[in-house]
């Protein structure tokens, strides 16, 4: 299905779970702070593979200047040359009007736009916000009256408020729930008293302060105090290994009548130049998220075998080993693809890609089962004695 903002969501599976809308954000987040020096024509390999993946919303990158972001340089070359999928929402980012211009131009033959609300928004924190949009936070708020003007003239009847940096800042520390909840509430009022309804809220997370306990709080609060607010966008970097029980947490305090856009990147690969953390400022990883929803009984629609293959391309592409852990160890294991019990000892990274591999990597490795393993827990089947033959050739 494809929610009122034109992002592909998937249903929930069940009464008590709200619907989510996967936005992939790998050739935006994750290259952005990678080597400036990949081809634009690698760049375009990666994406076609990320297309044929199932996933349905793709960010292919920012409208940026290639001064401060040369990893974005060749935008125009890279979204001129992809080979679209059919049924996928591709995107990209613009933060100021130069790039809202620039990026009109592949509208709608090439790319998408996808939220048509206007939004309000401010950082948290002031520092960042000088660092990463050369605006202050006053800046940032001085903004709203004539964003909110221009929509109200434009007839807009709904609206987006959020906060960046919102949970901590690596330059002043952390924000309280009382924080977050007054920066809403002001952006709210402003809308309110305009006559137009706000109907999602969007948080940022830049530099990975996030903590599943305090966002349970802050949606639990926006239901209460806004039941008219039925979208919630969560930007949750990983950096402290906290996003991916944050989007859970999230996932079991809303329901159904709510869409949560998530932004995930393969194999985590994010980072902002900005915060001070660098790659570590990882996103949590699409292919461990989307096993999570398949857990959960979402119907995802990946492919989690070409998923994983495209993450083991991007790693080729960017040189070095990604963060997921699912592209490491493989799904969780089908009935018809467990492991031989006679798998020799697996203990290397690249011996644990058996699962996409074969038994090719690990050739070698120590085995020190001297009779056939068997267990009434596995009857043994002809693929099972197969499978383990090659497991010792």
């Amino acid at each position: 299905m494809t929610d009122a903002k034109g992002l592909h969501a998937m249903p929930a599976p069940r009464a008590d779970l709200p619907r989510v809308a996967l936005l992939e954000e790998g050739m935006r987040e994750g290259l952005q702070i990678e080597d400036s020096a990949i081809p634009v024509e690698e760049k375009v390999r990666l994406l076609d593979s990320l297309s044929q993946t199932g996933l349905r919303n793709i960010v292919v990158g920012s409208f940026v200047s290639p001064k401060w972001t040369p990893q974005m340089a060749g935008i125009d070359e890279l979204v001129q040359s992809f080979t679209p999928a059919e049924g996928v929402i591709y995107t990209a980012l613009a933060l100021n009007q130069r790039g809202v211009e620039w990026r009109a131009a592949y509208i709608p033959e090439r790319l998408s736009l996808v939220e048509s609300r206007p939004a309000t928004r401010a950082h948290l924190c002031d520092v960042f916000a000088q660092r990463n949009t050369n605006r202050t936070q006053e800046q940032e708020i001085a903004s709203w009256p004539g964003i909110i003007a221009a929509a109200v003239e434009a007839g807009q009847t709904e609206a987006e408020i959020g906060v960046g940096a919102a949970w901590g800042s690596n330059w002043v520390g952390a924000f309280s729930h009382a924080q977050r909840m007054e920066m809403l509430r002001r952006q709210h009022d402003l809308w309110t008293e305009a006559g137009v309804t706000v109907r999602k809220v969007f948080f940022a997370d830049p530099m990975g302060w996030n903590v599943p306990w305090q966002l349970e709080e802050d949606l639990t609060e926006i239901r209460r105090r806004w039941p008219e607010v039925r979208d919630i966008h969560l930007h949750l970097h990983d950096t402290r290994g906290m996003a991916g029980i944050s989007l859970y947490t999230a996932l079991r305090c809303l329901d159904e009548t709510f869409t949560v856009t998530t932004d995930t990147s393969i194999g985590g690969m994010a980072g902002c130049p900005y915060c001070g953390n660098g790659r570590a400022a990882t996103l949590f990883p699409t292919e461990d998220f989307v096993v999570m929803l398949d857990a959960l009984g979402y119907d995802t629609g990946v492919d989690i075998d070409r998923l994983i293959d495209t993450v083991a391309l991007a790693e080729e592409i960017v040189g070095h080993r990604l963060y997921g852990h699912v592209s490491k160890a493989g799904p969780r294991v089908s009935d018809a693809a467990l492991y031989p019990m006679d798998l020799p000892f697996i203990e290397t990274l690249e011996q644990a890609q058996h699962f996409r591999s074969g038994p090719a990597v690990h050739r070698g490795a120590l085995s020190p089962w001297k009779n056939p393993i068997r267990s009434w827990q596995r009857p043994e089947t002809d693929s099972d004695k197969e499978t383990e033959e090659q497991s010792h050739d």
